[in-house]
C-alpha cells in the first residue's frame, strides 16, 4: 500500500518499512516507487545515490533511534538495572511495531552485508559496549559484563528470528524476559554512581 510521502524524513520511514518486509535484493525500484507512492524521478531526487542511498538512510534512520533511546539510557546516570529493564522494553516495543525485523540483522545476513558492514558494525558493537557498562555497574566483573552483553544481543536477535518465524509475536516478550532475568543479578546490588 503507497504511503503520502512528502519529505526526505516521509521517505526514509516509508523505504524502512519496504525493505523489511522484503530485504534489500528483493526490494526492486518498481517495488520501492509502488510501496512509498514515490516514482523513480522522486527517488531519485531524495536519493541521488540510488537505492544504496536509500538503505544507508534507513539504516543511519534506525541506529540513531537505537542510540538516543537505548544506548544513551544505558549510559545515563541511576540506577543501572532500571536502565536495562527500559532496554528490554524499548526494544521490544520496537520491533513489535516494526513486524519484528531488525535491519542491521537481516542486512548481516544478505548479500547486501559487505556493502553496508560498517554500519552493521557500529550497530551491534555500540549495543555490546554500553550495555556492557551498564551490566558492570550493576556489579558483574568486566570480563563477565562483556560476556552477558555480547550473549544478550545476540539473544534478543534470536528471539526475533523465532517470534517472526513462528508468527508468534509474544514470545519476544517471553524471550526478552527470560534474558534480563538472567543478567539481572538476584542481590539487585549496584553502583547508582553517577559516571565520570
Amino acid at each position: 500500500m503507497a504511503r503520502t510521502v512528502a519529505e526526505r524524513p516521509d521517505a526514509v520511514l516509508a523505504l524502512a518499512h519496504t525493505f523489511r518486509r522484503h530485504g534489500y535484493m528483493g526490494a526492486s525500484l518498481s517495488v520501492i516507487s509502488a510501496e512509498t507512492g514515490l516514482g523513480k524521478g522522486s527517488l531519485y531526487n531524495f536519493f541521488p545515490g540510488g537505492k544504496e542511498e536509500m538503505a544507508q538512510a534507513v539504516l543511519a534512520e534506525v541506529g540513531a533511534w537505537f542510540r538516543t533511546r537505548v544506548y544513551e539510557p544505558l549510559l545515563a546516570p541511576g540506577d543501572p538495572t532500571e536502565r536495562i529493564a527500559e532496554m528490554f522494553d524499548r526494544t521490544a516495543g520496537y520491533f513489535e511495531s516494526r513486524e519484528l525485523v531488525c535491519l542491521f540483522g537481516a542486512f548481516a545476513l544478505g548479500q547486501e552485508r559487505e556493502r553496508f558492514a560498517s554500519a552493521i558494525r557500529e550497530y551491534f558493537l555500540e549495543w555490546i559496549a554500553a550495555l556492557e557498562l551498564a551490566l558492570t555497574r550493576t556489579g558483574h566483573g568486566p570480563e563477565r559484563s562483556h560476556q552477558l552483553a555480547v550473549d544478550t544481543v545476540a539473544g534478543i536477535q534470536g528471539a526475533l528470528v523465532i517470534s517472526r518465524a513462528l508468527g508468534e509475536p509474544e514470545a519476544l516478550r517471553a524471550s526478552l524476559a527470560r534474558l534480563r532475568a538472567r543478567i539481572t543479578p538476584a542481590s539487585g546490588g549496584h553502583d547508582s554512581s553517577q559516571l565520570g
